[in-house]
């Protein structure tokens, strides 16, 4: 998969190489919305994902999301990590990490535990960086 991405010029050959400020890298995604795909609907599952499309709806999901730089998704999004390169309007609430690269638009609601937008990157809307809730049985510090 990251060998087909790097030959449509969607992630670096590095896989390590990409952070805030980067450009976009795709994970090795379970799931892929393809380019010329548009989808409608609920998506729920685990794993990574990658949209390179159109996504409308809303999406759950136990692992990270990519947004490649011409996908547009407008959606409620929960995931563990989501990563914007296109365009998302919507309301994203993520476990761990909200990064918007290089050229990304978000519009919308962010919930997370970081959140970061590179330079050339637009947000508009609202940003909760909150530390994520103690696991049961943990002792405050």
């Amino acid at each position: 998969m990251r060998a087909l991405l790097r030959l449509l010029g969607l992630a670096d050959a590095d896989p390590d190489g990409a952070g805030v400020g980067g450009s976009f890298t795709a994970p090795d995604a379970a799931t892929v919305i393809g380019p010329s795909v548009a989808i409608k609907g609920e998506l729920q599952g685990q794993g990574a994902m990658t949209v390179l499309g159109r996504f409308e709806g809303d999406i759950v999901l136990e692992g990270e999301l990519h947004v490649g730089p011409d996908a547009r998704v407008e959606a409620n999004i929960s995931a563990h990590k989501i990563v914007v390169a296109g365009t998302v309007r919507g309301n994203l609430s993520a476990d761990t990490r909200v990064e918007i690269l290089p050229n990304g638009s978000l519009t919308g609601t962010v919930k997370s535990g970081s959140f970061a937008a590179a330079d050339g990157a637009t947000v508009k809307g609202e940003i909760w960086v909150e530390r994520p809730a103690p696991p049961p049985g943990a002792r405050p510090a």
